[in-house]
């Protein structure tokens, strides 16, 4: 009986140390990856792979500092299990701006615009004040730097209370959030036109910086989902319950209506205009295979997930919402392929090395760094003031 129990514990221990360095391995083979990419299919597909990878992770870290500002502006007792880990994803803005070098060093590749002559282009000439590159350069460095004074502040604060327990932590928390969300709102719209709109200087959008943003939170609760599930699972945050996963499922729902909603608008009122410096992007993505892919993402990012989470008791059930959560990476991926590929690639999506390369070393490089700090800290606030309330809710949900 005793061998026996040795051998489950060492198979566990096997099997919890392959978790662990499954990022450093991902890491690892994504970089070994890129560099044959970069070397065998050129600096331009490299350069467009990596920003599809960065844009992706990119819109996790911003949703998870989305969340955090939601939680304390309105104050909600069923966030506050989940705040930390939300937190967590939060901070990796300021480290994404490593991850950022390879599009600054092949920027010339993803903008064309930056070597035109803006007296012979009348697009770049209007916006030139935008779309320079000392303007590109200053203002990528300056979102970066936001970032990471705002999610600093606001999970040191966080931590703070775990160990002081002081009711004025909440305060300056709130008040940083107050001042976050306008700072949450003006920055990713700067990240979404200067990094992926900007690559076609010549199109006018106003609602493209909405349409990241709710794309982004849509990937971000589905994430968030996922890790709720695993963290209920394995008992490493015990007052996850019930309400916290149907809370994020049902922000889930709403967020694939409106991201629907976003998208619908933005192209209905290009077509009603017909305006030739708007309606391009899309006649571009009309053609070839690139209209499948439109379908794709019209059936895919709004019918699918939202007639299946549609019933109520979906929103609990793992046998839906874990298939559900693999879709939403898949369809946000798919979204960003539409949104940066097209311009090397005419006819249709062409996948390559670099293309699965750039998204195992940005996303494993990432996991470590949020894995490390998930282990360094407490897994959830421990001396929240709402705590007591999420104790009682958790009680009589039991």
């Amino acid at each position: 009986m005793g061998t026996e129990t040795a051998t489950v514990h060492a198979e566990t221990e096997v099997e919890t140390n392959f978790w662990k360095q499954l990022p450093l391995l991902a890491t690892l083979a994504g970089l070994v990856g890129c560099i044959i990419g970069y070397v065998t299919e050129g600096a331009s597909q490299f350069a467009h792979s990596y920003l599809v990878a960065f844009m992706f992770f990119l819109s996790i870290a911003l949703g998870g500092f989305f969340m955090v500002l939601i939680h304390h502006l309105f104050d909600a007792w069923w966030s506050v299990p989940i705040r930390r880990y939300s937190e967590h994803l939060a901070c990796l803005l300021p480290w994404m701006a490593l991850f950022f070098l390879p599009i600054g060093l092949l920027a010339s590749e993803l903008y064309p615009w930056m070597s035109l002559d803006p007296e012979k282009d009348h697009a770049l000439h209007v916006k030139m004040v935008m779309f320079n590159p000392s303007t590109w350069f200053i203002v990528s460095a300056a979102l970066f730097g936001i970032w990471g004074l705002w999610t600093s502040k606001l999970r040191g604060w966080s931590l703070k209370q775990d160990e002081t327990g002081a009711a004025e932590c909440t305060i300056y928390m709130r008040r940083w959030a107050c001042s976050g969300i306008f700072v949450f709102a003006f920055t990713l719209t700067a990240a979404a036109i200067f990094w992926m709109k900007s690559q076609e200087h010549q199109w006018f959008s106003t609602m493209y910086g909405v349409y990241y943003f709710a794309a982004s939170v849509w990937v971000t609760l589905g994430t968030s989902y996922a890790m709720a599930l695993a963290m209920k699972r394995t008992n490493t945050i015990p007052v996850i319950a019930r309400e916290q996963l149907h809370c994020i499922a049902q922000w889930l729902f709403a967020f694939t209506v409106f991201y629907a909603y976003i998208h619908f608008s933005q192209y209905f009122l290009q077509w009603n205009a017909a305006l030739p410096e708007e309606t391009f992007w899309y006649a571009k993505r009309e053609q070839g295979n690139w209209a499948y892919v439109g379908w794709v993402i019209i059936l895919g990012h709004f019918l699918v997930p939202f007639l299946t989470m549609l019933r109520i008791d979906a929103k609990l059930c793992l046998g839906v919402m874990i298939p559900v959560i693999a879709w939403v990476w898949l369809m946000h991926y798919t979204d960003m392929v539409f949104n940066i590929m097209p311009l090397i690639h005419a006819d249709g999506p062409a996948f390559r090395l670099s293309d699965i390369a750039t998204l195992l070393f940005v996303g494993g490089g990432l996991a470590l760094i949020f894995m490390h700090n998930f282990r360094k800290y407490a897994p959830f606030p421990q001396k929240d003031p709402r705590m007591g309330e999420v104790l009682k809710n958790q009680a009589h949900s039991h």
